[in-house]
């Protein structure tokens, strides 16, 4: 009897996906007039916090109406893909009021040249205006690049930070390895020292703020609702995205086993897709969809949706929803594609809605309902 209630219960759901996958999905524009918004946060009064590329912090109302600039911010510099970038909370934000972001810092160079790198500060938000701005952490060393910032911020259960790093684009053979933070994963404490336990602290050579290396641009990053365990995705050259569970200490191949192909004339990178200690992607998109932001999705808004991953696409102007089976990627299905909007960020609000960044000069938040 019990084998058959399982096999009925399959049933059952099996019935409900495809209701579930044809529902009609309503943008509903939550707030707009953004220029190149990044990352998104929600506060516990209803409002929310928007970073927008070129520099500024915004904190949208329970309205939808914007807020002027929140003075305070660091020095950044923009330009290219660099700028403002991701935004959280503190996990005991309602007793510390510190929020975290991550931005291309300015400064410079082994040789003294202008340079760049992603820095991640974290502040007391009061009011609307940021105090008490300390620099937790700098990728270094700084080049000159435009390019490959990463960056998203991700706290895990034990209090601990991941920041994803881009390999500065110019500097890839740096993702292989462990004496820079190009092309990285890192993992630290909120105040920015580093956990004694991460997988190279005490190795000669090696920054013990790496938790896992041979990365290309990792603009996607959520934990799994079940395992806690750190997802994350990255942008191919050309081909060749990748979806990832990161484990402390493993090497991700890249640039020396990626699925991608070089810009000019799609040569091949590197020595192939596979390699017994390169942990294989659960997911790889070619042609690349230039994925950024991503969520799982925990409440029961959208009926047979729950546990299922979303992921916003830049180039495929999409938003892409992952069916999954344990670590197993066995469906995708193509969202909003006739939206023509480039997906920055994808976020489940705190009331179950997926919200989501449109990167334009007209930049909007919009909530997805049905």
């Amino acid at each position: 009897m019990c084998r058959f209630l399982q096999l009925l219960a399959f049933a059952l759901s099996s019935l409900l996906l495809p209701l579930a996958s044809a529902q009609e999905l309503r943008p509903v524009t939550v707030a707009s007039g953004l220029q190149n918004p990044w990352g998104l946060a929600f506060l516990p009064d209803g409002r929310m916090l928007v970073t927008e590329r070129p520099g500024r912090l915004r904190i949208i109302g329970t309205d939808g109406k914007l807020s002027a600039p929140v003075p305070g911010l660091p020095k950044v510099d923009t330009g290219g893909q660099g700028g403002l970038l991701d935004v959280v909370l503190d996990p005991r934000f309602s007793e510390n009021r510190l929020i975290y972001f991550s931005y291309s810092e300015p400064g410079i160079d082994a040789d003294g040249d202008r340079a760049n790198s992603t820095a991640v500060s974290r502040a007391q938000l009061d009011g609307n205006r940021l105090v008490d701005v300390q620099v937790i952490f700098r990728q270094m060393p700084k080049v000159s690049s435009r390019a490959h910032f990463g960056s998203r911020l991700v706290f895990s259960r034990d209090g601990k930070l991941f920041i994803t790093l881009g390999d500065r684009f110019s500097r890839r053979d740096d993702a292989q390895t462990l004496d820079t933070h190009h092309g990285k994963v890192v993992r630290i404490n909120p105040d920015g020292t580093v956990p004694t336990d991460n997988p190279f602290a005490g190795r000669i050579g090696a920054l013990p703020e790496i938790w896992t290396y041979g990365h290309r641009n990792l603009q996607g990053a959520a934990l799994h609702p079940i395992t806690g365990e750190l997802w994350t995705h990255e942008h191919g050259p050309q081909g060749g995205d990748e979806l990832n569970i990161e484990i402390g200490g493993k090497n991700y191949g890249w640039p020396v086993i990626t699925y991608g192909r070089e810009y000019v004339i799609g040569l091949k990178i590197g020595d192939g897709t596979t390699r017994a200690d390169v942990p294989a992607p659960l997911k790889v998109w070619i042609p690349s969809i230039a994925p950024s932001g991503m969520a799982f999705l925990t409440g029961e808004r959208y009926p047979g949706w729950k546990g299922n991953l979303f992921v916003g696409a830049l180039r495929g102007q999409l938003l892409v929803r992952l069916e999954l089976d344990g670590n197993n990627v066995v469906k995708e299905t193509r969202l909003l594609q006739d939206l023509g909007e480039r997906i920055r960020d994808v976020r489940e609000g705190p009331d179950g809605w997926l919200y989501l960044l449109t990167d334009s000069g007209n930049g909007k938040v919009i909530r997805l309902e049905r």
